[in-house]
């Protein structure tokens, strides 16, 4: 299936040579003769970013993309192994493929698995998780100011910049678009 420049947008995936990518950015710019699409496109599988500019009415192909729900159940060696939500079946996902999110996924998280011609290439983790801090400097009484941030480390093995008052036993919330915090969770 083809996809003409006029169906264009931000998150849409389309394949080019034979690599999927994800429009991150795009600009319509109308030139004398005819217009233009300029683009910023993330590699899918790698992640690195190329700018590549479009004719209007240009078509591209749609990649095979799909993605399924799945829950994260535990480690195995260089392997994680997630479970199909609906046939129940187990995958193994190699260390590699999803280096990134490791750090913070803790055991039974439902996760979306995107696979590309069959193999996957990333797992998406919710939007928010919430994880306990395992190791940071001491936080005080009164050190309420949320402008200055100390390292944390939480009970995954990821790292995250929390503010001064957060201590050893509390449990954040976590954004996991670039894994920052977002609040303190009441217990």
């Amino acid at each position: 299936m083809s996809i003409q420049t006029s169906e264009f947008r931000r998150g849409l995936k389309i394949e080019m040579e034979g690599i999927p990518y994800q429009i991150v950015e795009m600009q319509h710019i109308q030139q004398k003769r005819r217009a233009v699409i300029k683009t910023k496109l993330r590699n899918v599988l790698n992640g690195s970013i190329a700018e590549y500019t479009f004719l209007s009415g240009e078509r591209v192909d749609s990649p095979d993309l799909e993605e399924k729900n799945m829950e994260y159940l535990y480690q195995d060696g260089d392997h994680y192994i997630f479970m199909d939500n609906e046939s129940f079946e187990q995958l193994p996902i190699d260390e590699k493929v999803i280096e990134d999110v490791i750090p913070y996924m803790p055991e039974n998280t439902q996760v979306t698995v995107q696979f590309y011609n069959g193999s996957p290439i990333s797992v998406q983790l919710p939007q928010f998780i919430e994880l306990e801090v395992t190791d940071t400097e001491p936080g005080f009484k009164g050190d309420t100011v949320t402008t200055s941030y100390k390292p944390a480390k939480v009970s995954t093995g990821g790292q995250v910049m929390v503010p001064l008052f957060i201590s050893n036993g509390d449990v954040i919330k976590i954004s996991t678009e670039e894994f920052t915090y977002i609040e303190r969770v009441k217990k």
